[in-house]
């Protein structure tokens, strides 16, 4: 299994800043981060389509440059980081998983994550064209279709995309699940766990990555001496 820090670490640190991404990347294997892009077409690093909620300026990502949107405090005093701001964060024992919150801008990211070594990158949305794009653009990276929702057939809209992995929601996570998604030859990532009654449903289940606001909280569970008995 492999541990990714949601946001970077958002229950430590305020989401997608470079204090809540190096808290993430100190214990996790892999820390996830949002794509947006900016009225200039530069990928930044930011959960919600406006500014208002996690930054202290206001009005539509897509309708500010990137000069103007880095005037703004995302926390902890930092300006939203670029896409390249994480990349150039990175430790060589972290990865990135980035979600693409929006259609069309596959190309911009794709850019900037071709000069990665792609094990150490997934690429996941929920939207199946932006997975179906990212195979065409990078083919050797891990992609992965985000699900929140029930339905009758969470596969079909995986199988048809490419993608990897699909990623439950841990409300729609079942063990039946796992046990379909390995006879495909799919990975599960599921997300966000954050009690240890999750993390002990999720242990006994063979998911293969975890997704977590606290990646330190999770990797300090997973190495206690009682987890050290079950196989993770």
């Amino acid at each position: 299994m492999f541990i990714v820090g949601h946001r970077g670490a958002q229950a430590i640190h305020p989401e997608n800043t470079v204090t809540a991404l190096k808290e993430g990347m100190r214990c996790a294997d892999f820390v996830e981060i949002d794509i947006r892009l900016t009225k200039d077409g530069i990928p930044v690093v930011m959960h919600d389509a406006t500014l208002d909620r996690t930054t202290d300026g206001s009005g539509l990502v897509s309708e500010k440059t990137l000069r103007e949107i880095q005037q703004f405090d995302a926390g902890d005093g930092h300006p939203i980081p670029t896409l390249q701001d994480v990349c150039d964060l990175r430790l060589p024992s972290c990865g990135i998983v980035t979600e693409i919150k929006e259609s069309g801008s596959e190309e911009a990211v794709c850019s900037i994550l071709c000069e990665y070594d792609p094990d150490s990158l997934w690429i996941v949305s929920f939207y199946p064209e932006s997975i179906r794009a990212v195979k065409r653009l990078l083919p050797r990276v891990k992609t992965g279709l985000i699900c929140s929702t029930d339905c009758d057939d969470p596969f079909a809209p995986v199988l048809y995309t490419g993608a990897d992995a699909i990623l439950p929601r841990t409300n729609t996570f079942t063990q039946e699940m796992v046990t379909e998604a390995h006879r495909q030859g799919l990975s599960v990532i599921t997300w966000t766990l954050n009690t240890p009654e999750a993390y002990q449903k999720v242990a006994s289940s063979g998911a293969d990555g975890w997704v977590t606001d606290d990646p330190c909280g999770l990797r300090a569970w997973v190495n206690s001496p009682k987890q050290n008995s079950i196989r993770i």
